[in-house]
């Protein structure tokens, strides 16, 4: 006997349909997995047939053919098991076929019939809603998380000796179905969590500034200066100051945690706080931006509408930094492979910090502390970061170290930013509504058109690119940069005011490479 049922992969950080087609004849006792499985799909077999025996149904003794379609799309992973078993299982007529008819099976099998959760059920169950399928059959651990979908029919299975107890009942799946505020257990640590507040931070106003500038417009920020100025606990506080995600937002960063496998158990809701992702200086180009024989998403995807903070920048090495400058510049990561081409977005603002020298304190000297490194060093230390990369961060923030610790004030709290973020943010929306496109996609002629500028602000921006030597490229930036401050004020148009404390922000570039 011949059936078809669906279940799903991820390609990228997208969902895609897979048929699995089983078929049963005479012949030698054999069990073929053709439509190029990899070992774990391959490796299937002998799970689902411990799984079939030891939940009471009968392992067919014939000549069994499972097709994974399409043929040339590579399969990967254990979310194949369960349909496996139930193709089989319907195929040799203990199941009934009916209900897995436009339905999606999900799930891994354990040799005892257990049926275990797994990563990207969210992107799978939303592109199964998009292909017309309308049913569900899933771990009960992953149901939570499928329920974000909405219009799909969901049905929640622990243990493979459910379905046969479902054909016993007449009832069909009826017993297994899904009922999310039923599970909901309120606890949702990934979304509460909070973080640290800038009314705990004391003085650093300037920095402060430049962070509520970089929130408002989600432009690239680089501290520098020497150790224990604060520079880490400045960036950490930066996601509590941006705005909420929007509904697709959300949808599309839950959708990338879920592909990655890293979203919590419990999640009630789709994810609306920010990213923060800070890896460690050791981290590989690959684990940077993604990558493996099958892509798999990296840090910066991990990021997206997030923040990527990359602490003591010139630590890391020379080609995990280089591989940054196309997602910046573009938004998203490109990785080719003989048979496919994946995408992931990486729409990340980064945040950056680096000492000035390998020991902390060239140009921060005290009675007590003193650079010791050489000029050679310093050099080889700086040279860490490109003039292209520089080019492409749009701030670039001194944090010194304060005189003492007498009057420091904290000045504006997490709240009190995050609301003056909020304000900008909504001109900005309601700006790029009417332009039909976001102003980071703009560059040249075309961003000039539609920046409102002041005569006064126009004969600065040219004194800058004429005197100061700054590429066209942060010509640009710096203009943008200009028009987030002056959304900060809701000024119509950009003053002269604005672009002074722009260029202002664009100071290290030089420094850098003064040697």
């Amino acid at each position: 006997m011949f059936i078809t049922l669906y279940s799903g992969s991820v390609y990228g950080v997208e969902g895609k349909n897979i048929a699995v087609e089983a078929d049963i004849a005479s012949g030698l006792p054999q069990v073929s997995i053709v439509g190029l499985p990899d070992p774990a799909v391959r490796e299937s077999v002998e799970r689902v047939r411990a799984a079939i025996k030891n939940c009471g149904f009968k392992f067919p003794l014939d000549r069994i053919t499972i097709n994974l379609a399409p043929a040339d799309f590579r399969k990967e992973g254990t979310a194949f098991d369960l349909a496996i078993a139930s193709a089989i299982l319907a195929a040799s007529e203990q199941l009934s076929s009916a209900p897995f008819q436009g339905a999606l099976v999900l799930g891994e099998l354990a040799l005892g019939g257990e049926i275990r959760a797994v990563p990207g059920v969210l992107p799978m169950v939303e592109k199964a809603k998009r292909s017309g399928l309308h049913r569900v059959l899933l771990p009960l651990s992953n149901a939570q998380e499928a329920s974000f979908i909405e219009g799909m029919e969901l049905f929640a299975v622990t243990h493979l000796s459910q379905l046969g107890k479902c054909e016993k009942s007449g009832q069909g799946w009826e017993l297994l179905r899904y009922d999310p505020s039923a599970h909901a257990d309120g606890s949702d640590e990934f979304l509460a969590a909070s973080h640290e507040d800038f009314g705990d931070v004391l003085g650093q106003h300037h920095a402060k500034r430049a962070l509520l500038i970089a929130a408002a417009g989600s432009h690239n920020v680089i501290f520098s200066g020497p150790p224990g100025t604060g520079k880490t606990m400045l960036a950490r506080r930066l996601p509590g100051i941006m705005p909420p995600l929007e509904e697709e937002e959300a949808l599309q960063v839950t959708k990338i945690y879920s592909s990655a496998g890293k979203l919590p158990q419990g999640v009630s809701s789709l994810l609306r706080v920010r990213p923060f992702r800070t890896p460690h200086h050791t981290i590989s180009a690959a684990g940077l931006i993604g990558g493996g024989s099958i892509p798999r998403p990296g840090e910066v995807t991990l990021a997206h509408r997030g923040v990527l903070f990359l602490d003591e920048l010139p630590e890391f090495s020379r080609n995990a930094l280089e591989v940054l400058r196309q997602p910046l510049e573009d938004r998203e990561v490109t990785i080719a492979r003989s048979r496919a081409v994946f995408r992931f977005p990486a729409s990340f603002l980064l945040a950056c910090s680096m000492n000035p020298c390998p020991c902390g304190y060239l140009g921060h000297e005290t009675d007590t502390q003193r650079c010791t490194c050489s000029e050679v060093q310093i050099a080889r230390y700086r040279a860490k970061i490109s003039g292209p990369l520089l080019d492409r961060i749009d701030m670039h923030i001194e944090v010194a170290r304060p005189l003492s610790t007498e009057g420091l004030q904290p000045g504006m709290n997490s709240s009190q930013m995050r609301e003056t973020v909020q304000q900008a943010h909504q001109i900005r929306l309601e700006r790029e509504r009417r332009l039909g496109r976001p102003l980071s996609t703009l560059a040249g002629a075309s961003l000039l058109q539609v920046t409102l500028r002041t005569p006064a602000a126009d004969q600065l921006l040219k004194m800058a690119f004429d005197t100061l030597g700054v590429s066209l490229r942060a010509h640009d930036r710096i203009l943008k940069l200009a028009r987030t401050v002056a959304d900060l004020e809701s000024c119509d148009a950009v003053d002269a005011s604005h672009i002074a404390e722009a260029i202002g922000y664009r100071s290290l570039d030089r420094k850098l490479h003064a040697l």
